[in-house]
């Protein structure tokens, strides 16, 4: 598969610290896709399944079949929700189990931290991989050692598959990410302010 330049995430958690609504979620994601984002990941690690549930779906009337809508960790919802794929991380389900949830024809990401996990998601079924933290990232309570952008080209060396680098990435270095191999950069705080203006700022810089 070839992954779009942006990689953009919905993390409620940025979201219920000010007390927003789940409206805001929905209208924060419109307002990605108006940017052109075209591949957004909707992350929410607290919320009950109902309430995901509901925001998947409603996030998926607002932005249309245009964008590809990935789920994190859960392979129910994803199906559930007629999203077009799940991503999961190295302690939730196995890409083997949310191969076996989602089936052949959904889009199947997973998140590796070294280069040891690179090649055992590059020989499973994954569809692509994820790789960091690249930076600092305040996007996780306790978050894996920083893997730098010189282990970026190195996972880049480990696997032909899509990779899409994570943590800590902004317009500022974005273009250094991609020039070291990342097919796609994953971004969440860079993206919170003027949503629509962001994306479009980051598609330009990565064009």
């Amino acid at each position: 598969m070839k992954l779009p330049k942006l990689y953009a995430i919905v993390d409620t958690s940025c979201f219920v610290a000010g007390g927003s609504s789940r409206s805001t979620v929905v209208d924060y994601a419109r307002e990605l896709a108006t940017g052109g984002a075209t591949l957004i990941q909707y992350r929410n690690k607290a919320g009950s399944a109902r309430t995901m549930l509901s925001d998947a779906r409603r996030i998926k009337e607002v932005v249309g079949e245009a964008v590809i809508l990935i789920m994190n960790d859960r392979a129910d919802l994803c199906t559930a929700a007629g999203y077009r794929g799940i991503h999961v991380g190295q302690d939730d389900l196995s890409p083997e189990g949310a191969r076996t949830v989602i089936g052949p024809a959904r889009i199947l990401g997973v998140s590796t931290h070294n280069l040891e996990q690179v090649r055992e998601a590059d020989v499973g079924p994954a569809d692509y991989i994820a790789f960091g933290p690249i930076f600092a990232t305040r996007s996780k309570q306790k978050p894996d050692p920083v893997v730098g952008v010189e282990g970026l080209r190195a996972a880049r060396l480990a696997t032909g598959k899509p990779l899409v680098a994570i943590g800590g990435i902004t317009r500022a270095n974005a273009r250094s990410v991609v020039d070291a191999g990342a097919d796609s950069v994953a971004m969440i705080a860079d993206l919170l302010v003027s949503p629509r203006q962001s994306a479009e700022e980051v598609l330009r810089l990565l064009a």
